[in-house]
């Protein structure tokens, strides 16, 4: 019963794959799904996107193993969505093609502008796969006994026939069903978890707290330093809107009205699942225990499956880990594609051939960078064995409001923004915070067992986002360019006009 619903999912998005291949004939197919998805169906797949295996086994495990203080993420995650929605998602749709770097980009020399937008891109790309990698080797030991390495490359190999076959078409579709399917999933097990409890979160909480102590209600627990709180809200606020493949998904419908309606039931569906987190994360808590979490996986990565398992027996983990199976699957499927745009559109196309490549290059290109990164995201799943996932998605969160959404913001909205600062800014919030999350906690103490770390925060966000917007204000005012400062009239069109729908 338990690989019973493994296989009716990947029969199901294989299905979905071949039926997108026929019709992905183009880099613009490829990349965006020809601009058709329509805006519930693009919301279904931004929640898809983001409700990733952080969301559904990190934030569980970490409310399971630390109590209150695992809402920080589930806040964290879900409060960046208002600044996509009033700021970035109109004006992303207006101004772009492909990527974010194509808005970045728009008044400004394209080369410089772009190879710093695809380092800081990348940077994020792999740190979010290496938390849904880590999810995915642990699930499949837990439910097959296989190896966490063998798991991995299974998961990179199934991944990749999503992607380089079907490209955005199929991933759109795998989204929205995976979106149902953990929406439904996550909600049937808070219902059976709160009937062990006559429907009652309050006496869910009381349990909790006579078996672990008044302390798991408390925050302080995970997060013990104000800074660091601080750092990581920052982080999970605004770097939802510096994420490349959640930006991507915005080229995928016809105009801007619709990228906004998306964003509208992506929030509404992101805020449903996340006030489910809490009731799974506190249940596991109580129905599962933290020592036999723990034995699973010390990154208490296993605690929803745990949690199936426990109140609904081996039928209901299989059909829950199948959910985390294809959240999984998804999210990896729309980080590679977002990786591979960049490799492709950004670096190929538009620095090495300058614009010129045709449509059949452009496509052999995409998929040469789709196999590049799959094995990219094995490698880094293997390395970076037993982390939690949701605390490494902080950390790309921090890299992208760091390298990203700086550039971004100013891009559109600030008229004396140059290449050089755009460059500068994009570069030192990469560096910045990959320097400084080196020298945390996290590297220092958790992965190279040290007994300090020269960085005092786990998260580098307090310092990495303020400096990147600070480079970018210092070189623009030092070095004017004013050519882009002429062309940010035609921004201010673009970004409030309302363009004709694409022709294929």
């Amino acid at each position: 019963m338990t690989g019973l619903f493994f296989f009716l999912f990947i029969a199901v998005s294989l299905g979905i794959t071949y039926v997108a291949a026929r019709r992905t004939r183009s880099a613009e197919h490829f990349y965006t799904a020809g601009g058709k998805v329509t805006g519930l169906q693009n919301g279904l797949a931004l929640a898809g996107d983001y409700m990733s295996a952080a969301s559904f086994l990190g934030i569980a495990g970490l409310v399971a193993l630390s109590g209150f203080d695992g809402l920080i993420y589930s806040i964290g995650f879900l409060v960046g969505w208002p600044v996509v929605m009033f700021l970035i998602a109109e004006p992303l749709r207006n101004l772009g093609k492909y990527t974010f770097a194509d808005v970045v980009a728009f008044r400004l020399r394209q080369a410089p502008v772009r190879v710093a937008a695809a380092v800081g891109s990348l940077a994020v790309v792999a740190f979010y796969l290496i938390a849904q990698m880590v999810g995915a080797g642990n699930l499949i030991r837990l439910l097959f006994g296989f190896q966490y390495e063998v798991a991995v490359i299974i998961v990179g190999v199934v991944m990749l026939g999503y992607v380089l076959f079907g490209g955005m078409m199929a991933t759109t579709w795998v989204q929205v069903v995976k979106a149902v399917l953990l929406l439904s999933g996550a909600f049937l097990l808070a219902v059976m978890a709160l009937s062990r409890f006559g429907f009652s979160p309050l006496a869910l909480f009381r349990a909790a707290s006579d078996r672990y102590g008044a302390a798991v209600l408390a925050p302080g627990r995970l997060v013990s330093n104000p800074l660091d709180a601080i750092s990581l809200g920052l982080a999970l606020m605004l770097g939802t809107a510096g994420l490349p493949h959640i930006l991507m998904r915005f080229y995928t419908v016809p105009d801007a009205k619709t990228a906004r309606t998306s964003v509208s039931y992506a929030t509404a569906f992101i805020g449903f699942f996340y006030l489910l987190t809490f009731i799974l994360g506190f249940g596991a808590m109580v129905l599962v225990g933290q020592p036999e979490i723990r034995a699973i996986d010390a990154g208490g990565n296993m605690a929803a499956p745990l949690l199936a398992k426990a109140v609904g027996g081996d039928a209901f983990l299989g059909f829950i880990s199948a959910v985390a199976f294809a959240t999984i699957l998804a999210v990896v499927a729309g980080l590679t594609l977002a990786g591979a745009a960049t490799l492709s559109h950004d670096l190929w196309v538009n620095v090495v051939r300058h614009a010129a490549a045709s449509d059949a290059e452009q496509l052999r290109v995409a998929r040469g960078s789709t196999i590049l990164l799959g094995v990219l995201a094995i490698v880094l799943g293997i390395v970076f064995k037993g982390q939690n996932v949701a605390y490494m998605v902080g950390l790309a969160f921090a890299i992208a409001a760091s390298a990203n959404f700086p550039a971004l913001v100013l891009s559109m909205f600030w008229r004396k923004f140059t290449t050089r600062a755009a460059q500068m800014s994009m570069l030192v919030g990469t560096a910045s915070s990959l320097i400084l999350i080196y020298l945390s906690p996290t590297i220092q103490v958790d992965v190279l067992k040290n007994s300090t770390a020269w960085f005092p925060l786990r998260n580098p966000g307090l310092i990495s986002i303020p400096l990147s917007f600070a480079v970018a204000i210092v070189v623009s005012s030092l070095w004017p360019e004013a050519e882009a400062e002429a062309r940010f009239a035609e921004v201010e069109h673009r970004v409030h006009a309302v363009p004709a729908p694409r022709r294929n």
